[in-house]
């Protein structure tokens, strides 16, 4: 089968943070655009930066053999570069010079001859993708997050897998807990959506889940802390990034002014365990998973779920779709418009049935409710 003459060279980019799964992406969409289509693939380099800096070189069939369980992306990628805002320097007060290098980019894809790219990124990346569906450049999209926070699709790829390691760190924190009759905080990935911490949350039994989606009160988590250590005489406590007392702000860590995302949240969780051990005198400690979450090998559900996404993004191009992006819904891929989902988050609903599943087994959100309640509420956020 060969492609049509409007397809012939395509790019391929992964931006925003590393993720499991990536290289399965990039493995499928380009054995996929060879194999089946006799399409020629370049690799981007390092997200935009490579878009900006001409660093866009040949992908060949032998530079993605062997990548399918490898963690992070043999591309590279860059969290900090958009082509409507990029740095290039500082004025005299240290404050940085920021450019539109759109037409840069747009010069080096003709230059490559590129008919279309794969941008494999989360709605940051999407939402900078924008600028080339402006300019008429074909734009499929892949979505990529391990926060499981992308508007249109129902899961996101290397959002198992950081589950299943923030799972195992919970499990492990068990046995130190009981055994030194503990309160153990850690602290997960979930700026705006707690998907993380709530999944692993319950599939390690973990007594407190504080998410972002649900302001926590102190004052109920201590007296939960304090009857749960008189029976129990441990406890566990995840907590997402995210995650603010109920009138107040998330605990920020820096503001990187280079980026066009400059807030970097954290220290939330050591934020609870003083508090919680000034409160109560009870023994409390943290663990902060940070990148760990973000690296290693994908599980195999992730393996496959890229797979399916970098080939079906193939799909969708020959098949005439013009700037789309890949999702799942019920069961089924699909896609939507590529920038239906730039600038949303899809966030954990109220009454989500998992919330409801962990209140009844008496898991608190901190909240003041012990028992599942009835309270809709928006899943997106602008």
């Amino acid at each position: 089968m060969t492609a049509p003459s409007s397809i012939r060279r395509i790019g391929i980019l992964t931006g925003g943070g590393d993720c499991p799964g990536l290289n399965a992406v990039i493995r499928a969409v380009a054995k996929t655009a060879i194999y089946e289509y006799g399409i020629e693939c370049y690799g981007i380099r390092d997200g935009f930066v490579g878009l900006i800096e001409n660093r866009i070189n040949p992908l060949s069939l032998m530079d993605v053999s062997g990548i399918l369980t490898r963690g992070g992306t043999i591309l590279g990628t860059n969290n900090k570069a958009s082509p409507r805002k990029y740095a290039v320097g500082t004025n005299a007060r240290g404050e940085p010079i920021f450019e539109d290098v759109t037409a840069r980019c747009l010069k080096h894809i003709r230059a490559h001859k590129l008919d279309a790219i794969i941008v494999i990124g989360g709605d940051g990346t999407m939402s900078a993708a924008s600028v080339f569906v402006e300019q008429g450049v074909n734009v499929i999209g892949v979505p990529k997050t391990i926060d499981n926070d992308i508007v249109g699709t129902e899961i996101t790829f290397g959002f198992l897998t950081a589950v299943a390691t923030a799972t195992e760190a919970l499990d492990r924190l068990h046995s130190t807990a009981d055994s030194h009759h503990r309160v153990m905080v850690c602290e997960v990935m979930g700026r705006n959506a707690g998907w993380i911490a709530l999944t692993s949350g319950v599939a390690s039994g973990s007594d407190v889940i504080l998410l972002p989606e649900i302001p926590f009160d102190m004052d109920h988590l201590c007296a939960f802390l304090d009857e749960r250590m008189h029976g129990a005489g441990f406890a566990i406590i995840v907590v997402a990034e995210g995650a603010r007392q109920d009138g107040g702000e998330q605990v920020v860590r820096m503001i990187d002014p280079t980026s066009p995302d400059p807030i970097r949240l954290g220290g939330v969780g050591n934020f609870v365990a003083t508090e919680v051990q000034k409160r109560t005198g009870i023994d409390t400690r943290t663990t902060v998973l940070g990148h760990v979450q973000r690296g290693g090998s994908p599980i195999a559900a992730d393996r496959i779920l890229a797979t399916y996404f970098g080939h079906h993004a193939i799909q969708v191009l020959m098949a005439g779709g013009r700037n789309r992006m890949v999702v799942r819904q019920n069961n089924t891929l699909s896609d939507v418009e590529l920038l239906f989902a730039a600038n949303k988050q899809r966030l954990v609903p109220l009454d989500h049935p998992l919330i409801g599943a962990a209140r009844a087994m008496r898991t608190s959100f901190a909240d003041g409710v012990k028992i599942s309640a009835e309270r809709p509420s928006p899943s997106v956020v602008v």
